[in-house]
């Protein structure tokens, strides 16, 4: 069933993802795009009901205000206007319009209809796969995280054996990670699943390496050479299976924002990439896909579980990545995830983790002196993955956590708890 679309114009506004979210919550499908979308390819989208441009505070860029093209006026669809002075639109606000006005242009002046529901989404998606990929074969990079795991299913669904799933143990992961990824999807789903250990060789190529937009660029890179050297075994692949989401790529930059950071499924693709991409979830949000997750039939543990970036551990093993550092990220990160789950908040918080920088401080143990790394831990909520903020963890839990990693994992001293929301931070610690 194709779902009406209100189509929401970049014109330097900081709340499109808000007023984006607002319209799918009252049941209609809505799109972001940039200021300069041309009036045909509006057209080619056939099911655009209204169009809302979004002014703000990033509406000049290069000294320039951005406007959208005088052809968009000419397309006779109903259209309204948020802080947007060069507007020829006859509703304006200065600010986001509340509920019973959004109601009125969607409803009433758009004639747009509630048939935005996540049954309907899988079923566009479906067919838009089968249309892109034919009778060809689509890889994808299976980690057992959320995403990935929802577009397997998705593919699955619509192409069958088709697909090629493969699982990179690139030696990031969390403990015990590869080994529940090959038993549920190859021994529980019977997927097609092809596991390769490269474990030795991102390690190599990211020695010595610092920054963290290098090192995703780094862990990106390499991701697609294992995967062209994997497709180069088999016959019939043209495509590569994605899971992007939405605010992979509003972080990663638009027309009027700077980026955040760059994403290993966005920023981080070489230019010589061999695939064309499959990329069903790259409109949803993070509570989209599990939504999603949930009515393709995936468990309910697989569809909730931690959020966890493409780069693994190499984001949260700081500065350059040394083994002993690594370990203890693994190890730190195993302790908080068990005494979360025992405490009952592996269900309450959205994400928790730990981080181990790359310095030392100065301590005691057995009566002497030492010189080690601390363990900083971090725990958000959040609804979209745009704003978080800090989960208040109660004091008996974090005295507990802290004495296990401090007993348990060597090379650690201290033990920190992150207290900054986001924005300013980020999600992530680097």
């Amino acid at each position: 069933m194709k779902q009406d679309l209100i189509v929401i114009l970049d014109l330097g506004s900081t709340q499109n993802t808000v007023i984006a979210r607002e319209i799918r919550d009252l049941g209609v499908y809505s799109e972001i795009h940039p200021h300069d979308i041309t009036a045909e390819e509006l057209k080619a989208f056939d099911n655009v009901r209204g169009i809302i441009l979004n002014g703000g505070e990033n509406r000049i860029v290069d000294g320039k205000p951005v406007e959208i093209r005088e052809e968009i006026y000419e397309l006779g669809l109903p259209m309204l206007s948020i802080d947007y002075p060069q507007s020829k639109c006859e509703e304006q606000f200065n600010e986001l319009p509340g509920e019973k006005a959004l109601k009125k242009f969607i409803f009433e002046m758009c004639g747009a209809e509630a048939n935005w529901t996540m049954k309907n989404f899988i079923e566009d998606q479906v067919e838009l796969i089968r249309q892109q990929v034919g009778d060809k074969k689509v890889l994808l990079a299976l980690s057992g995280g959320v995403d990935s795991s929802v577009v397997a299913a998705m593919l699955i669904k619509a192409i069958g054996q088709q697909l090629v799933c493969v699982h990179v143990n690139h030696g990031l992961m969390r403990k015990n990670e590869s080994e529940s990824v090959v038993k549920v999807f190859r021994d529980e789903l019977h997927a097609n699943l092809i596991y390769v250990d490269a474990s030795e060789r991102f390690l190599g190529k990211l020695e010595n390496v610092a920054d963290p937009e290098q090192k995703r660029k780094i862990i990106g890179g390499e991701f697609i050479r294992v995967f062209e050297e994997e497709a180069r075994k088999l016959e019939g692949i043209d495509f590569l299976g994605q899971g992007t989401i939405y605010p992979d790529i509003i972080e990663s930059g638009t027309k009027t924002a700077k980026m955040v950071k760059s994403h290993h499924n966005v920023g981080g693709l070489p230019e010589d990439l061999k695939f064309e991409l499959v990329e069903p979830l790259k409109q949803l949000f993070k509570d989209e896909v599990r939504a999603c997750g949930v009515e393709l039939g995936l468990p309910h543990d697989m569809v909730y579980r931690q959020p966890f970036p493409g780069p693994g551990l190499g984001v949260r093993c700081l500065g350059a990545i040394t083994r002993d550092r690594l370990e203890a990220v693994r190890e730190s990160d195993a302790i908080l995830r068990e005494e979360f789950a025992k405490a009952g908040l592996d269900k309450k918080v959205w994400q928790y983790f730990t981080v181990v920088p790359d310095f030392k401080s100065v301590g005691m143990k057995n009566n002497a002196r030492v010189f080690e790394y601390m363990v900083i831990i971090r725990a958000i909520n959040t609804i979209d993955a745009m704003t978080a903020s800090v989960e208040k963890v109660d004091w008996d839990v974090l005295e507990t956590i802290t004495n296990r990693i401090l007993s348990e994992v060597e090379n650690v001293n201290r033990v920190c708890y992150d207290m900054s929301p986001k924005p300013p931070a980020t999600i992530e610690f680097e």
